[in-house]
Parts: C-alpha cells; sequence; structure tokens
C-alpha cells in the first residue's frame, strides 16, 4: 500500500520563448519583455527552489491548473469565470495540464550572457551587469503514474555512426583474431605416443537430509520442519508534482516492500563417496561399489590422457572416447595439427 504525505509547494519557473527570460511560475507575463506565457509552453523546476512558507502564497498553489483563454490565450486561475483581459468565457479556455512529476533542475553553472558574454549563475534569470535575460534549458516534465499526457515530441538525437562503427570494427577484428588463434590449425608436427592414463570415478549416493537457511522466497516442496519469517522494508521517495498554476507539491510516498525467509530441510540424493580407478594402459575400468537399500550410482565419469613426445617437447591430447582412446598404442606415430597457442586441433595418421 502506498503512502503520500505533503511536504509543501514550492515555485516553478518558465521561458519565455520571445526573449528567452526565465521568469517565477506566478507570472503570467515575462519580467523581460512583457509578453504573456503561451499555453504550450511548460513550466520548470528552479536552480534554487525553497519550500514556500508564507500562508497566503501557499493557499494559491493549492488551487487548481491555470485556464488560457481560448479567445484571447490569457492565463487565468482556475476558479476565474471570465478573462482578465478580453472577458471571454473561460469555459471555451485550455485548462493546463497538471501531475506530472517535474524533474530535479540542473545544477548550478556558470552560463554566458548572450547580450554582453559575462559570466552569471544558473540560478540567476538576467545578467548582473548588463539586465538581458540569461538563457535557461526547459526540463520537461515527466508524468505520474495514472496520469495521461500528449506525446512529446521525440527530439532526434545525433548519433555518432563514425564513432560506434570504429568501436564496432576494432571489436569484430579482436574476436575474429581470437576465433582464428584458437579454432585455425596454424602448423603440424610428428609426435609419438610416449605414455597413456586413465582415470575413471564412481560416485556412490544416498539420500541426506540437507538443511537451508534464511533462503529467499517460499520453500520447495517436500521440505520439512519449516520456520519462515517476512521482512519488511519502508521505500520513501519525494516526488515534485506540478500544480499546473506555476507552483508544484512536494510529496513523500512511502511504501512497503515484504520479502519471505525460509529456513528447511530437504531429503535430497547427496554423493558419500566416490570410487576412482587409474592405470596406464588402454582399457579403462570402472569401479562396481556395492550398493545398499537407499543408495545409488551416480554418473560416471572417465578422464583420458595421451602424451605426444614431439621435437617441441612433450604434447598432451584428451581423446573425446575410449574408442578414440584405445587407437594410441605405445610408440605409435601420429600427425598433430596446433593451433597458434600450441593447443591441439586434431590428431590424424
Amino acid at each position: 500500500m502506498q503512502r503520500k504525505q505533503s511536504k509543501g509547494f514550492v515555485e516553478l519557473e518558465w521561458v519565455c520563448p520571445s526573449c528567452d527570460g526565465v521568469n517565477k511560475g506566478s507570472r503570467k507575463t515575462c519580467q523581460a519583455c512583457g509578453a504573456p506565457q503561451p499555453d504550450d509552453v511548460k513550466f520548470q523546476r528552479a536552480a534554487d527552489e525553497k519550500i514556500i512558507t508564507d500562508e497566503k502564497v501557499a493557499s494559491a498553489a493549492k488551487a487548481g491548473a491555470d485556464i488560457h483563454c481560448g479567445f484571447c490565450g490569457t492565463r487565468n486561475p482556475a476558479a476565474a469565470t471570465n478573462c482578465s483581459q478580453c472577458g471571454g468565457d473561460l469555459k471555451e479556455g485550455k485548462a493546463r495540464q497538471a501531475g506530472q512529476v517535474m524533474q530535479a533542475a540542473p545544477a548550478v553553472k556558470i552560463i554566458n550572457c548572450k547580450n554582453c558574454g559575462a559570466e552569471n549563475p544558473s540560478s540567476e534569470r538576467v545578467c548582473g551587469k548588463c539586465g538581458a535575460p540569461l538563457p535557461r534549458t526547459v526540463v520537461e516534465p515527466v508524468p505520474a503514474a495514472g496520469v495521461v499526457t500528449p506525446a512529446a515530441k521525440a527530439q532526434p538525437k545525433k548519433v555518432n555512426w563514425l564513432l560506434f562503427g570504429g568501436i564496432g570494427a576494432f571489436l569484430a577484428v579482436c574476436c575474429i583474431a581470437i576465433f582464428a588463434l584458437l579454432v585455425f590449425p596454424s602448423k603440424s608436427v610428428e609426435g609419438t605416443v610416449a605414455d597413456v592414463y586413465w582415470q575413471t570415478s564412481v560416485p556412490l549416493q544416498e539420500i541426506r537430509a540437507v538443511n537451508y537457511s534464511n533462503e529467499r522466497g517460499s520453500p520447495p516442496s517436500g521440505a520439512y520442519d519449516v520456520s519462515c519469517h517476512t521482512e519488511s522494508q519502508e521505500i520513501c521517495e519525494d516526488k515534485t508534482v506540478d500544480r499546473g498554476n506555476g507552483f508544484a507539491e512536494v510529496v513523500t510516498e512511502c511504501r512497503t516492500e515484504s520479502q519471505d525467509y525460509c529456513s528447511y530441510t530437504v531429503d535430497e540424493w547427496a554423493t558419500i563417496q566416490s570410487y576412482d580407478l587409474s592405470g596406464s594402459d588402454l582399457f579403462p575400468e570402472y569401479a562396481e561399489p556395492s550398493v545398499f537399500n537407499g543408495q545409488r550410482l551416480g554418473n560416471a565419469s572417465a578422464t583420458l590422457t595421451v602424451t605426444f613426445s614431439t621435437p617441441k617437447g612433450e604434447i598432451t591430447y584428451s581423446p573425446s572416447s575410449v574408442s578414440e582412446f584405445q587407437q594410441f598404442q605405445i610408440g605409435s606415430t601420429w600427425t598433430l595439427k596446433l593451433n597458434a597457442l600450441g593447443g591441439v586441433l586434431s590428431v590424424g595418421r
């Protein structure tokens, strides 16, 4: 369950499309050039925003979204019925969007005045030297959960295809080079079988009680001695929600996330002993341990190794099957195809 608590209201700002002047959200017209705020100009968070303490201003912030007159475009308060500029019926007007979660304002940085070139903090709205409006980057609001907004116009991003192409080509060359080193034969050598060796392993298994402690989620079927507990954690997040009237409400949203943890015992097949045999001939053997009630034999495995004597020293090879292994008679000569790293790719007569 989600819980919400209001922390108060902050004033937003908007950028005049006529002169790039930055204005407080409560202003209906640009303080630099006097142009009215168009209905398609969005509010953005201020870099120096603070929770409003003035009760009168906070009361105005609680009002609904402002309405732009359908006849002259003037922005009017939500409670108004007629336009303050032309007297037109605001039933024909357009209410501003509200309910969007606002992104954080850009970090304070130095921006240059387009008029005189002076450096100013980004929190300033006009140049401290010449008074000209300072350029700002508009931050688009993010729709809140359950709020439907018109699709924003996608801004195409320039893709540096040359950079991506270069990186892709470099990675492709590296992959091809590694593949070639490991897969393609680079040389052949003659080798004489100097030694053969095999080792086999047969695991003996039986049902054992295996204990699990504090495992996330539900216990598996067949588990017993089950003991579960739930751990809960409260996750809170502050969101700044546009009121559509030049102000935004800062809301703390909290939710509780719960996770079950269980300790239990499960009867599982477990290896209790491995029976190993080894030899230096061509006839691998497997142990045949006695199996009692409640026991079973696991999957047997074998390691097969042939050692060749070559002009480049001893080279070992692992046959893939017993039938292949039995071809390597001591003293027989074979041709070994090696990759660039010296690994054996294939063995033939």
